[in-house]
């Protein structure tokens, strides 16, 4: 028998296939849609080489007159920190108030089609306007103040915490409300006993990363007169003597943050996950509380 010669010589020359024209066209298509756009945006914002250049060391000229920050108002300074902290609060349960409501209105697998697309409307209008923007326009009805402040913060949330909610609503497991639904429960029954019990726990990890948002935001919103600590350190930058106790202020601010931030996202680890955090901080706390030991060896054994 003879064995077919394999050597690749052997193999005769196939025509490569041409390659599709679509994906190449596509390809430079979405390349220019991004490229172009691009270009006309920076030409757009005036951006020049010397400026760019000029800018790193204006910078510095600004955080070099913080430095060494001046803490001899620190009682100012904690009270205005803590005023950005209550309109953050204020505004985090204005919006997780009423945009749980909203969240169901807004779901898709709840409540029918001529509830739905009007509650979302209201809720991407609501989106749209930044808390700048919100703040300013209640300045008109309310003046300015940490209440002003506050009732932006929660109207803004309201749409961003309702959109969240109805999306969670919307990924529950179908089971348990088609159980309910079998065995002659209502539609409050079915949200009740299973949306709410499934969906609960994302919800609330969101209000508290809110929380996080509206802590910065309300910083942010003493530029226009909201209040808080922002209006402590535009009011500290118009003078170049005062930088040292504008810095001591973002200091704070900073360290604020940074501490409220950590501390909701164990809190949302927990509820999520079920897990404690791994932090230096919570196993500080769990070491102090006793929460890790079993009950059932600390236990009476009578």
């Amino acid at each position: 028998m003879t064995v077919p010669d394999l050597a690749p010589d052997a193999i005769p020359d196939m025509a490569r296939p041409a390659e599709p024209l679509a994906p190449k066209v596509i390809k430079w298509a979405v390349t220019f849609g991004i490229l172009i756009p691009f270009i006309w945006a920076v030409a757009g914002l005036e951006v020049s080489p010397s400026r760019m250049w000029a800018a790193p060391g204006q910078v510095w000229v600004l955080i070099s007159g913080m430095f060494p920050p001046d803490f001899t108002e620190m009682g100012r300074l904690m009270t205005k920190l803590l005023e950005s902290i209550y309109v953050a609060w204020i505004g985090t349960l204005i919006g997780a108030m009423f945009s749980f409501p909203a969240g169901f209105m807004a779901a898709a697998n709840i409540s029918p089609r001529w509830l739905v697309a009007p509650t979302r409307a209201i809720l991407s209008a609501i989106r749209a306007f930044p808390e700048l923007i919100l703040a300013i326009i209640f300045i008109v009805p309310f003046g300015l103040g940490p209440f002003t402040g506050a009732m932006a913060i929660g109207l803004h949330s309201i749409g961003t915490l309702g959109k969240l909610t109805s999306e969670v609503i919307e990924g529950v497991d179908d089971g348990p409300l088609e159980a309910i639904g079998a065995s002659g429960g209502t539609t409050m029954l079915r949200m009740r006993f299973g949306v709410v019990p499934q969906a609960m726990p994302n919800i609330v990890a969101y209000w508290l990363y809110r929380f996080e948002i509206n802590v910065r935001a309300s910083a942010v919103l003493g530029l226009v007169g909201a209040g808080g600590i922002g209006a402590e350190i535009v009011a500290r930058l118009r003078f170049r003597g005062d930088w040292p106790k504008a810095g001591a202020a973002l200091i704070l601010t900073i360290v604020a943050v940074l501490v409220i931030d950590a501390a909701s996202a164990a809190i949302r680890r927990r509820i999520i996950t079920g897990q404690p955090s791994q932090s230096p901080i919570s196993k500080w706390m769990t070491a102090i509380t006793g929460s890790h030991r079993d009950p059932r060896l600390t236990a009476d054994p009578s």
